[in-house]
């Protein structure tokens, strides 16, 4: 049975573990853990204000990742939303229950909406941030304050109030 947590620090391993291979194998994107500098301090970085981050435990076993990173005005950036292959899928709901315990969590937080990038390659995610309310927008309609990285192409908001 999947368990939706809070991040803490015992999963710190297991974030890693999940992210790391899904962003250099499957999608071929040249980044390291290094290049990730908020993987290393999760409570620091995503843990404050309005955002904060989530994993998807199966017998105690990290399968998946989302979070919520506050930029302000009531607004927050949806990243590092990752669900292991063996845990991906309608059967186990994995990336779902992640997507709304983010979204109940900014809900009850008064966020006025949610933002996400996305690259071209991730093609099952766009089709899955679509059927759960995300709008497609423009770069140029982002918020200042959104962090954009280098391989994000693709941009979508969703209005929570």
């Amino acid at each position: 049975m999947i368990e939706i947590r809070p991040f803490s620090p015992e999963h710190a391993e297991g974030v890693v573990n999940v992210i790391l291979p899904i962003q250099q194998q499957e999608f071929e994107i040249p980044i390291t853990l290094e290049g990730q500098p908020d993987l290393n301090d999760i409570p620091g970085f995503y843990q404050k204000g309005q955002g904060n981050f989530w994993v998807a435990l199966d017998g105690g076993k990290v399968v998946g990742t989302v979070s919520l990173l506050d930029i302000g005005d009531d607004q927050v950036a949806l990243r590092k939303m990752f669900v292991a292959a063996s845990h991906r899928g309608r059967e186990y709901g994995t990336a779902k229950r992640l997507l709304d315990g983010a979204i109940g969590w900014a809900r009850e937080q008064e966020v006025k909406r949610i933002y996400l990038g996305t690259t071209d390659k991730f093609l099952a995610a766009h089709r899955f941030y679509e059927k759960n309310g995300f709008a497609l927008v423009e770069k140029d309609a982002l918020p200042p304050s959104f962090p954009v990285m280098a391989v994000d192409t693709r941009f979508y908001a969703l209005d929570c109030a």
